[in-house]
């Protein structure tokens, strides 16, 4: 068995079992890491020191039987906006050239004491603010599939860190898409749990009222061990999952404009095995999502510009334009439209849960309407860039703006993933149906 691309829960049951060694498997991770070819374009730094202090103290708890998780020994990568005390944190921007932050964020210290390894800190794109995963300023890494295609963004490192075997999973954040793109285009699962589900202390902001971390791994199992130990609870009971009797809503309407044909036939594949396997599935399109939809620009890059104004401007130089077009987009949007825009926004919740959604376990969409362009088109062609990104992030923004937490997880089709919408504060609940439709999906 090839041990690095093991899932993470395999992986802590091999430790378990004393099949599997902390110290040897954390070597093999950062030996695969340096002569990856393309290390340098995944992860921002590696921590061996850290690596192989916290691998030794995993092994000797091993020896001992008194591990913290069952993940204890189990070697992951970070998002380079989390805070690792003592390790360089850019956020992939020059503007943070050089900033070491004195502690941990909270969620990496609370892997941290359930014995989490943490083998470095991965690539993204400009302060998260972007789905494609390019950054000409520090790093773009390849997409795992297929090197030419844009890896996904802004958590693009964290997820093909994983793919590629470099990690046994990552830690990711998402403000309106950036785990579940990048998870879907490299062909893992990741989860966006509900705003607010985890401490946001110690990880770099993008917008405040959106960000949430969340892992990217190989299994829903990874990704629920990985949430309960950031948000310091148990794990949810994954076991014997069934969408059997489940009652699933495919959302019809905006997630579905331009898509191309390809993430199209694989959601509509991957929703016929979910009906195969004894989901009940309805078909709803609501002008509700419409509505919220037409909010994204006066909520995201004001707050997100309103954060960062005072560092972008005393050197905007630093930024690749396209990003920073982004952000000072922020500017033009008066302080009363903000204020109004989450007023309206507000009231579209209400109703989301008052009048769509109630009995339905989830709602399902594709999670992206398109397949990864090339690299070097989005590069070449600033306009593309543009729309590629909106429409790469339509279909995830959805949760953000609802408030719900979101699993995307792989159709059995290259690049394309089918996303599941749970009910907000309901994330464990959200996992065991997702954990049912990953079985039922890989029957």
């Amino acid at each position: 068995m090839d041990w690095l691309k093991a899932s993470a829960t395999q992986q802590g049951r091999a430790i378990m079992a004393g099949l599997l060694d902390p110290i040897n498997q954390t070597e093999a991770y950062l030996d695969a890491a340096k002569t990856h070819p393309d290390c340098a374009r995944i992860y921002a730094r590696l921590t061996p020191a850290r690596a192989r202090s916290e691998a030794v103290a995993a092994h000797d708890r091993a020896k001992q039987e008194r591990r913290h998780s069952l993940l204890d020994g189990v070697a992951i990568s970070w998002k380079d906006n989390i805070d690792s005390g003592g390790t360089v944190t850019e956020a992939g921007s020059k503007l943070l050239e050089g900033r070491v932050p004195r502690k941990d964020a909270n969620i990496l210290a609370r892997a941290a004491r359930r014995g989490t390894i943490c083998l470095g800190k991965t690539h993204m794109t400009e302060l998260a603010f972007s789905g494609l995963g390019l950054n000409p300023v520090t790093a773009t890494p390849p997409n795992a599939l297929d090197p030419d295609l844009a890896p996904g963004g802004s958590s693009s490192g964290a997820a093909v860190s994983v793919a590629l075997g470099l990690a046994a999973a990552a830690i990711g954040t998402d403000t309106g898409g950036s785990i579940r793109v990048p998870a879907a285009w490299n062909g893992l699962v990741g989860f966006k749990p509900t705003h607010d589900a985890l401490p946001e202390k110690g990880v770099v902001p993008l917008a405040r009222r959106f960000d949430i971390a969340g892992p990217i791994a190989r299994t829903v199992e990874d990704c629920a061990e990985l949430f309960a130990i950031m948000a310091d609870q148990r794990a949810p009971d994954l076991a014997e999952a069934t969408v059997r009797g489940m009652r699933l809503m495919v959302l019809d309407g905006l997630p579905f404009d331009g898509a191309e044909a390809g993430p199209v036939a694989a959601f509509e594949d991957a929703v016929a095995r979910l009906a195969a396997a004894g989901a009940t599935v309805t078909h709803v399109t609501t002008d509700w999502l419409d509505r919220a939809m037409a909010l994204s620009p006066q909520l995201f890059a004001p707050e997100a510009y309103g954060i960062w104004r005072a560092q972008i401007e005393d050197a905007p130089e630093l930024m690749w334009k396209p990003i920073l077009d982004r952000f000072r987009g922020g500017a033009e949007v008066s302080g009363p439209g903000y204020v109004a825009a989450w007023e309206q926004l507000s009231r579209i919740r209400r109703k989301w849960i008052k009048d769509v959604v109630g009995g339905y376990d989830a709602v399902l969409v594709p999670t992206v309407p398109i397949m990864p362009p090339t690299t070097q088109r989005l590069m070449s062609d600033e306009a593309e860039f543009v729309r590629a990104n909106l429409l790469t992030l339509r279909n995830t923004r959805i949760a953000n703006l609802l408030g719900l937490p979101s699993v995307t997880l792989p159709t059995g089709h290259p690049c394309c993933g089918i996303s599941l919408m749970g009910h907000a504060g309901l994330d464990r609940h959200l996992l065991r149906v997702a954990a049912g439709a990953e079985a039922a999906l890989h029957a």
